[in-house]
């Protein structure tokens, strides 16, 4: 569904995508991202925030902790990063770009709480008075006061595999006599993740039981004498979305997704924001009655169907056979005999900083007069061309 969207919304890029791979500017296993459609999409979520008094903070994982991305969604309006981990954290730093949360999904290491915070963030999320206390101790030596976000979790919440953690809402209170004792945090928020969800059946976006969780805690803290501004809501943010997050009284998003046009409804509907990225792959060989693409790009949970095939302007489609996820993905397999060397373009969800693939940053599609910014990996990191 994503490619046909592309198609539809953003053919400039595949044609782009195609003479950079034909041209030998790019390798296989490079995802192309339209820097104008990520910075329009920006823009757009922006304006709609500003309307209804929500703070953004712009997620980077997904296309890969891009500083060159990062700068363009602060010259869109999105002035502060959110970062998944302390590896996007350095990134970050190393390139001077400012962050607004760190700590949400990935706690930050003991030994590298004194850098981010010296560094200067707006947020620590925290999961446990242990991490607090440590930042307490810091803030001190730093003679700072730290504002805090708790991410709270309770049963029934969508807690996905790898993320658990937090405070226990039946705990909380528990706690509370010793979050007054750290003197030199401010605890002025709360968090959880996932807090809206798309529903299949009925095509929309929905507050998941996160959202039920984080406005009891706040009223929790609030009655122990906690002054709660901030109630952090991440998770499919976009211009569609935002009215959501604002009736559920939220006061922080993070877009992530959303910035290249590939939340799940995007897949299906056309959205105010425009797809903004592809992979691009090449026919590596034929054996017996399937073509096999180089890989190294494949994100299990992408959905990855479609492709299509290049060969000298001839242009055709076909499908992406199912992949094991506990494999290693140095070739996908496709349908049909095709072309060696022939360009393979797709579009998929995906998280771009957990593959092994090349960034290729391009500018220009919306004038007409397209350039390729420059190469990166995964990790944000520039590489030299080939």
């Amino acid at each position: 569904m994503f490619l046909e969207m592309v198609k539809k919304r953003n053919p400039e890029l595949i044609d782009y995508a195609v003479s950079l791979h034909q041209s030998g500017q790019i390798l296989p296993d490079t995802y192309v991202i339209d820097l104008d459609k990520i910075k329009e999409n920006a823009s757009k979520m922006s304006i709609e925030a500003k309307k209804l008094d929500i703070e953004l903070y712009f997620m980077l994982k997904q296309i890969g902790r891009n500083p060159i991305i990062a700068n363009a969604l602060i010259e869109a309006g999105i002035e502060k990063a959110v970062v998944v981990d302390f590896k996007e954290a350095k990134i970050m730093m190393d390139n001077h770009i400012p962050i607004g949360n760190v700590g949400h999904l990935v706690q930050l290491p003991d030994h590298f709480i004194k850098k981010v915070m010296t560094y200067g963030v707006d947020y620590i999320t925290v999961y446990s008075v242990e991490k607090l206390r440590k930042i307490n101790e810091i803030a001190e030596e730093l003679d700072i006061k730290q504002k805090i976000l708790l991410r709270v979790i309770d049963q029934g919440d969508a807690i996905y595999p790898g993320q658990y953690g937090g405070f226990l809402l039946e705990e909380l209170e528990a706690d509370m006599t010793e979050f007054k004792s750290f003197e030199f945090c401010d605890i002025v928020g709360v968090t959880s993740f996932p807090c809206i969800l798309f529903n299949q059946e009925t095509k929309a976006f929905e507050p998941s039981h996160n959202v039920i969780t984080l406005e009891k805690a706040k009223h929790l803290l609030e009655e122990n004498g906690f002054c709660i501004s901030e109630m952090n809501v991440p998770s499919a943010t976009s211009v569609k979305t935002l009215p959501l997050i604002k009736e559920i009284k939220g006061t922080q998003a993070e877009p992530g997704h959303a910035l290249s046009g590939t939340s799940p409804m995007h897949a299906e509907f056309e959205l105010e924001e425009k797809p903004a990225y592809v992979y691009v792959s090449e026919i590596s060989h034929n054996s017996k009655d399937s073509s096999y693409i180089y890989g190294g790009g494949y994100y299990p949970r992408g959905n990855l169907e479609n492709v299509l095939i290049d060969h000298k302007a001839n242009r055709s489609e076909t499908k992406v056979k199912p992949f094991p996820s506990e494999n290693i993905d140095y070739y996908l397999e496709i349908k049909n005999r095709q072309p060696i060397g022939a360009t393979a373009i797709m579009a998929f969800r995906t998280q771009i900083f957990v593959t092994r693939s090349h960034v290729a940053i391009v500018e220009g599609l919306n004038s007409g007069a397209p350039q390729l910014v420059g190469i990166y990996d995964s990790q944000g990191n520039q590489i030299e061309r080939i």
